[in-house]
């Protein structure tokens, strides 16, 4: 139970960054500073792939060690067959956070997955539920003809959709695709008629969350860094842990957890289509354009508290920063 040396702030921390920036570490150390002061947090994963069980080390999971002495909630909670989505995230996050203040502690967000951020925050727009049985023909089609030959479909259905989406974008080719088959009406015109509103043209904050970004300053740096923890990962059992699960009959290369960075090439890796260093760099390439992605997402975000994660002022910048907005002197 937390005791009362320190006031309960009303807003929500959310520390956000590219992979490979130091948000796990940077909570981790906040929660921990906290304790010493009296105050228990607990931290909600903003994460899409630590969701899933058996993902421990191409994820970059917290050990049971980290999550021993911290609280953490959504993690572990599906089986990579499953699929978990941003308006689920958005429902959870919303419902922890109430339930995590009623207990007297402090929640704080974490991760990395921005159409996350962007659901919990904005909201999305309204679209057609989602049909097992229509994307399951689909994954049926696209294995017999290729997703580019989907995309072009949609481009014949919706082209204002597909002009903004690669040919080989799979699990954005199928949604746009169910949505049609679904309410025979293009996504486009769905989402003129129901904007949401998700801070990527520079609107503020939503009151009541504050977000606080490490952006590495050096994006040489970063890549290094992230040649260092893959390589790290192969060391720990990561081809491994991918062979394990390619074991279970019910996982497949077509499902959005073995789409994730790093899963996916190793993926191909066993399945005989790239050798040991093909492997390595491309998945390589996808941390970096997924960095990027996620740049791109923070840098058109309005009011954002930005940190430095490659220096060690930054880094004790944030963690000071972090502090103070829980009001621990």
């Amino acid at each position: 139970m937390r005791l009362h040396t320190a006031e309960c702030p009303s807003d929500v921390l959310c520390i956000v960054g590219p992979t490979g920036s130091g948000k796990s570490h940077l909570a981790l150390t906040v929660a921990q500073k906290a304790a010493l002061h009296g105050v228990e947090i607990e931290l909600i994963s903003m994460d899409s792939a630590l969701v899933y069980r058996g993902m421990d080390i191409g994820s970059a999971k917290p050990s049971r060690a980290e999550r021993a002495l911290v609280q953490h909630h959504l993690i572990d909670i599906l089986e990579p067959h499953e699929t978990y989505s941003a308006a689920r995230f958005a429902k959870d996050a919303k419902r922890l956070c109430t339930e995590i203040q009623a207990r007297g502690h402090i929640p704080v967000v974490v991760g990395g997955t921005m159409l996350y951020w962007r659901a919990w925050a904005y909201g999305l727009s309204v679209l057609p539920a989602a049909s097992p049985q229509i994307r399951q023909e689909l994954e049926t089609r696209a294995a017999l003809l290729g997703w580019p030959a989907l995309h072009a479909e949609l481009n014949q259905i919706d082209p204002l959709t597909a002009v903004r989406l690669k040919p080989n974008d799979s699990q954005r080719i199928q949604r746009a695709l169910e949505v049609f088959l679904v309410s025979g009406r293009p996504m486009s015109t769905w989402l003129a008629e129901s904007p949401s509103q998700d801070g990527r043209t520079g609107e503020a904050i939503p009151a009541g969350l504050k977000l606080i970004a490490l952006e590495p300053s050096e994006r040489q740096k970063l890549h290094e860094g992230l040649a260092h923890r893959f390589d790290a990962m192969l060391d720990q059992g990561l081809i491994e842990e991918v062979k394990a699960l390619r074991q279970r009959p019910e996982i497949h290369a077509d499902l959005p957890a073995m789409r994730a960075v790093g899963y996916r090439q190793v993926w191909n890796y066993l399945a005989g289509h790239d050798s040991l260093d093909t492997m390595r760099e491309k998945a390589l390439a996808a941390s970096r354009q997924l960095a990027k992605r996620q740049l791109t997402w923070l840098r058109a975000i309005a009011t954002r508290k930005c940190f430095d994660s490659l220096t060690t002022n930054g880094q004790q910048q944030a963690l000071a920063y972090c502090l103070e907005q829980l009001n621990i002197k």
